[in-house]
């Protein structure tokens, strides 16, 4: 089993991930994290309504993983296990952080051991832009985990254009401004939230020294709601498109012109051949009603041919479009290993130092020896959101308490799939498997213990 979950690296020879010539000691890194975008809604995924031709490009030049999960199906959490490198419960960030206008909401813990902290040690000069969602309390804001510049929002999610957040659902609601640099409240509406993130992106490495490595941690709102687009975007795309679909397609070119401009800036600087460039979104398309046109389930975004939502540990809800362009990296590679986020810290550790020892305490792993094929993946791969638990062992997932969405209602409270014969989780196995299944719930009660969750 632990063969099929490692799966393959089609296109390219293993060996030709070696060194492809003299590259500096310590690259610069890019990360690009999006909100709630499926794996459908990328061209070189197979969604060919979308026009995404940068995120093509950058997935032609490096490698694009058909395997790479999320460590959770909604925002913080996700965002929290690329950061640190451990699972979202060790980190004690868990779901979506609420959105305060207080400003003292507890996020990351005071001193966590951070990818930009471990790189600041190294030397790195560390910005993040766009949406944190980690906390707002001091010691959880950026610059306080190991950011030195920092422009963005601390919330779930701002309007696109006045980058205020409006409270969606029971009253009184509440809505306030939320964008700064640094810890100072700047004001630049109307700016499309997308086209300022990539200005402050491009701005960013404009500042740097060819003497000093980088990392830019660039995160975008899109196409989260609120669900708008310039006219320019929304042209791209027919009328006749549905209109939910229409926007959230607009919303992901808009990004894929930042990607592109970041992309060709790097080029343009002479540093595209020092600079890992990392695209992932940080958890699937979602179905929820307020980011819909007409108050009814969301049909923007679209999860390919995996089951399910954000929000839900069918693989819709983390099964995620991930590329990874570098130094030393083939272009046309396509990974069927499964990945996870948690392992970029620790992978990138090694990248800027082949010395570097992971720090003690995370759950990933270099997952570059796993692509080259000198180790497995990982034995087991464990997620959990609410009350849901859910682990993939090989090409065996058992959910427990698996979730509910609208037009696919799920009575069973235990489902197993095999994902090598059935990646869309349609048929239950859990029946005919009840041994399988014993052994998976099992496993979930021991990372349940581990990792310091109670039992739902």
């Amino acid at each position: 089993m632990l063969q099929a979950l490692a799966g393959s690296v089609s296109a390219v020879p293993a060996r030709s991930m070696a060194a492809q010539g003299a590259v500096r000691s310590r690259p610069n890194f890019v990360v690009v994290v999006t909100d709630d975008q499926g794996i459908g809604d990328v061209g070189c995924f197979g969604a060919a309504e979308a026009r995404t031709p940068n995120l093509d490009r950058l997935a032609g030049s490096g490698i694009r993983f058909n395997q790479w999960y999320s460590n959770a199906p909604v925002c913080s959490a996700s965002r929290s296990a690329i950061l640190t490198g451990k699972y979202p419960p060790r980190t004690g960030v868990q779901g979506a952080l609420p959105s305060q206008p207080t400003w003292d909401v507890a996020g990351l813990r005071a001193g966590e051991v951070t990818l930009p902290r471990l790189l600041q040690g190294m030397g790195y000069r560390t910005g993040a832009i766009g949406k944190w969602h980690l906390g707002s309390v001091p010691h959880s804001r950026p610059r306080a985990q190991g950011f030195d510049e920092f422009f963005g929002w601390y919330s779930g999610w701002l309007d696109a254009y006045s980058h205020r957040y409006y409270q969606l659902g029971a009253p009184p609601g509440k809505i306030f401004h939320d964008l700064w640099r640094d810890d100072t409240e700047v004001f630049e509406e109307p700016a499309y939230m997308t086209e300022l993130l990539g200005r402050e992106a491009q701005a960013f490495i404009d500042r740097q020294s060819a003497r000093q490595p980088f990392f830019l941690y660039l995160c975008f709102g899109a196409p989260h709601y609120s669900m708008m687009a310039p006219k320019k975007y929304l042209d791209r795309f027919p009328a006749s498109m549905d209109r939910d679909r229409r926007v959230h397609l607009a919303m992901v070119a808009a990004v894929d012109d930042v990607v592109g401009s970041v992309v060709s800036q790097l080029e343009r600087r002479g540093m595209d051949k020092d600079t890992v460039v990392f695209f992932q979104a940080d958890n699937g398309a979602t179905r929820e009603e307020r980011a819909s046109s007409d108050g009814g389930p969301n049909r923007g975004g679209s999860n390919g041919r995996f089951r399910g939502f954000k929000l839900g540990l069918f693989d819709g809800g983390m099964h995620v479009p991930a590329i990874l362009r570098g130094p030393g990296i083939a272009p046309g590679q396509v990974s069927e290993r499964p990945v996870m986020s948690m392992d970029l810290l620790p992978t990138f550790l090694r990248m800027a130092d082949p010395n570097a020892s992971a720090p003690s305490g995370i759950d990933g792993y270099d997952f570059m020896p796993v692509l080259r094929g000198e180790r497995p993946a990982h034995a087991a791969m464990f997620w959990n959101h609410a009350n849901q638990r859910a682990v993939r062992a090989g090409d065996w997932k058992l959910i427990l308490n698996p979730p509910q969405f609208p037009g696919d209602p799920v009575a069973d409270r235990v489902w197993l799939s095999n994902l090598e014969a059935d990646p869309g989780e349609r048929a239950n196995l859990a029946n005919s498997e009840p041994e399988r299944v014993r052994t998976l719930t099992e496993q979930i009660r021991e990372w349940e213990a581990s990792v310091g969750l109670t039992r739902p």
